[in-house]
């Protein structure tokens, strides 16, 4: 009997939400991180239920690039909420320190991997870099806080989640300078400096008050005003996804960087009376749709595993991305802590712990939306490995690296 596609991803999609609180509560008590789980998942799947659609996000670049958008906003404004830290740039140092000099000494490091190593052309070395060096904010959530109010401070945790929000916007500008870079190739003017003034600047520059904007407003809306005015049955959970869509859409239509301004006003949000309890109810709102996106994409993950994605793979290049995630990243993250009070077993968790995932096949779809790179087989390839590699090297240790150092009083 033929099964009908569209009723298994029904299907598939129904249990996978319903799976989550257990799967999570279960891996949890055995110290992995619970998106192997659902990596696995998809690769079962594909290998045995022909009837399935494809996986590879290669064959669908514009789709991908539309559902990892979704995830990483969603995954954005769920990491601004949950930090109990108010915004001062000197309290926050730690994460603008890997968001700035870790992330940039990443995209050099990768670049010159790219160009000298591999031998591929400037910009796709270049592209390389911008997709890779951004910590991930979706499948970061086993080495950041807990929930608001739950009074989770500790340093290490806090720096690679203010990392995870911050450097997704902030890698956008390397995106279109490889862009750029690749059109210049095909014969296209492109400037430097007008890049500088437009593509770092402006846009950045949008994404900010865009988001302090609307951070601004929505708090004014639900949290002054139902508190003033006894509303309280106005303040719904469904406001942070609300939200997340509405200063997204308005600054990309404003061609600022909309990543950035989820996350500003996410902050913007959670610095508005910190210990307030609707603070709770949003986080755990846009945290349940978090994990519904995450395990479907890992699935959907896994089963590009078996449709072929790491089919481009060549040894040197899984040799640059495993120097990657063992080597630059630790290191740059570590040199980026220098002159910090931080023990050294702080520093060490924080450089190995930049977990690669959705952010990096968001980046390398729109990059590819926009313009041909002469080695995007290659780059899928490469960034699918260094993902897979992430999600089990990192899913397996991060648990209890993080409550080892919680033991010792660091992290």
């Amino acid at each position: 009997m033929k099964m009908d596609p569209y009723i298994i991803c029904v299907a598939l999609v129904g249990f996978v939400a319903l799976s989550i609180s257990w799967v999570k509560h279960v891996t949890n008590l055995i110290n992995i991180s619970y998106p192997i789980v659902y990596l696995l998942l998809g690769i079962v799947l594909y290998i045995f239920v022909d009837e399935l659609p494809w996986a590879s996000p290669y064959r669908s670049q514009t789709l991908t690039m539309h559902l990892t958008e979704l995830m990483v906003i969603v995954a954005i404004m769920g990491t601004g909420l949950r930090i109990d830290v108010p915004f001062r740039l000197k309290l926050w140092g730690a994460p603008f320190r890997l968001a700035s000099i870790t992330m940039i000494l990443c995209i050099a490091a990768l670049t010159a991997l790219g160009y000298w190593g591999l031998g591929w052309g400037l910009a796709s070395a270049v592209l390389l870099g911008a997709v890779l060096a951004p910590t991930d904010p979706v499948l970061a959530g086993d080495v950041q806080v807990g929930p608001p109010n739950s009074e989770d401070t500790r340093q290490v945790k806090f720096a690679l989640t203010g990392e995870a929000g911050m450097n997704d916007g902030l890698a956008f500008p390397f995106v279109w300078l490889a862009i750029g870079l690749a059109l210049s190739t095909a014969g296209e003017d492109f400037s430097l400096l007008e890049w500088a003034a437009y593509s770092v600047v402006y846009k950045i520059a949008a994404g900010i008050v865009c988001g302090y904007l609307v951070g601004r407003l929505v708090s004014y809306l639900f949290f002054h005003l139902p508190d003033r005015h006894n509303l309280m049955h106005v303040q719904q959970g469904l406001v942070a996804l609300s939200a997340t869509l509405l200063v997204y859409g308005v600054t990309e239509l404003l061609h600022g960087y909309g990543f950035i301004a989820v996350f500003v006003t996410a902050i913007t949000m959670r610095n508005k009376e910190m210990e307030h309890e609707y603070h709770e109810k949003l986080h755990e709102f846009i945290g349940q749709i978090e994990h519904i996106l995450l395990a479907v994409m890992l699935v959907l993950f896994g089963g590009s595993l078996v449709d072929g994605i790491l089919g481009s793979l060549t040894w040197p290049a899984a040799a640059a991305g495993l120097v990657f995630l063992l080597l630059i990243r630790p290191l740059a993250g570590y040199t980026s802590m220098a002159g910090t009070k931080m023990p050294w077993q702080e520093k060490l968790a924080i450089g190995f712990f930049g977990i690669r995932g959705i952010g990096s096949f968001f980046y390398l779809a729109f990059a590819l939306t926009e313009v041909d790179f002469a080695y995007d087989e290659q780059l899928w390839s490469l960034v699918s490995f260094v993902v897979l590699v992430s999600v089990l090297g990192h899913g397996f240790t991060a648990s209890y690296v993080m409550r080892k150092l919680e033991r010792s009083g660091s992290g």
